[in-house]
């Protein structure tokens, strides 16, 4: 430490000079320098949870993989970013795989034919009844749909004949074929045509032609809504128990609305939900079939479905609403 005294009178012959006292500084006492204390290691997934977790994803499945990361981040808090960590991993590997397969698809689609590509379902029922009533019923149905890079085509055919005691009790058939194109996201444009036959509700014969916009008001995994309206032409042919009994048929136009649900609640659960109606002038009628499938083995199901349908002007003697429950075995391929 240096300290330089202050101004004093000296002699004249002294003034150059100036006093100086140099003082030693205190010895400090050193510093002692001590490590941190180390960081507590954060908590480790419990093998029992990463073994569940793990088995989730190997199931396939990204319902039930999502259910059991639920309950792990409740179960175990302390280690909610490892269980977040595996599931964002998971997650990513599914997107990358998902969009490898939805290129190849594109690419396979664009270099197909018009009749690769169909996938189809074949429904049939039957029912025998001997004793004091003899009672037969059959009913199949056949369904095509060929889904393109913008083009989706599907056709339906269905019968449902039944006889009770040597009478006809049941006589229905539908054939009906149905394009549709992509417009965006979520719209799409349809066409229709399609042929009905149900004497019962007092037509022979039904044809309709038609078009409109489609929109898909629920586009998620395993969950899908579509909503369609347009405009319709209708041919029917009456039977002689009909109301317009003076005439043999008419020409009709009609509006024409539709609802379709598809509902994968597990892998081996299916629930759909179909349902149109028709609005013309003079008539108006409606059809509504909601299915519940379960997986048996391989493409074979199990199906328990319960149908409405209502016809306005239904035959003098007739009930204008028809209901129909039935199981059935369906195979897809």
């Amino acid at each position: 430490m240096i300290w330089q005294a202050p101004n004093i009178d000296l002699p004249p012959e002294l003034l150059p000079l100036q006093v100086v006292v140099v003082v030693a500084a205190p010895e400090m006492p050193p510093l002692l320098l001590t490590p941190p204390r180390p960081a507590d290691a954060p908590p480790e997934l419990p093998r029992t949870v990463r073994d569940v977790i793990e088995a989730a994803i190997d199931s396939g499945d990204p319902a039930a993989v999502a259910a059991v990361v639920k309950f792990a981040r409740a179960s175990n808090p302390e280690t909610a970013s490892e269980i977040d960590t595996i599931h964002k991993a998971y997650l990513a590997r599914l997107a990358a795989r998902e969009a490898r397969e939805k290129a190849a698809k594109r690419e396979a689609l664009a270099a197909a034919g018009p009749l690769d590509f169909w996938k189809g379902t074949i429904e049939v029922g039957a029912t025998r009844a001997t004793g004091n009533s003899d009672t037969l019923g059959l009913y199949g149905s056949l369904g095509l749909t060929r889904e393109g890079l913008l083009w989706t085509h599907k056709l339906v055919g269905r019968i449902d004949y039944q006889r009770t005691d040597e009478t006809t009790t049941a006589s229905r058939a539908l054939l009906s074929w149905q394009p549709r194109r992509t417009l965006g996201e979520r719209f799409y444009g349809y066409g229709l045509a399609q042929y009905e036959r149900d004497r019962f509700l007092g037509y022979s014969m039904r044809l309709t032609g038609g078009g409109g916009l489609g929109y898909r008001l629920v586009a998620q995994r395993g969950l899908q809504l579509d909503l369609e309206g347009g405009p319709a032409l209708r041919r029917t042919n009456f039977t002689d128990e009909a109301e317009f009994t003076e005439r043999t048929h008419a020409t009709t136009l009609a509006g024409r609305a539709s609802l379709a649900l598809r509902w994968k609640v597990s892998p081996t659960l299916d629930v759909t939900q179909d349902s149109s109606i028709f609005v013309e002038r003079g008539a108006t009628n409606a059809s509504a079939t909601t299915a519940l499938d379960t997986r048996l083995i391989g493409g074979l199901k199990a199906r328990i479905s319960y149908a409405l349908t209502y016809e306005r002007d239904a035959p003098d003697g007739r009930e204008p609403l028809d209901t129909l429950g039935r199981a059935t075995l369906v195979y897809s391929f």
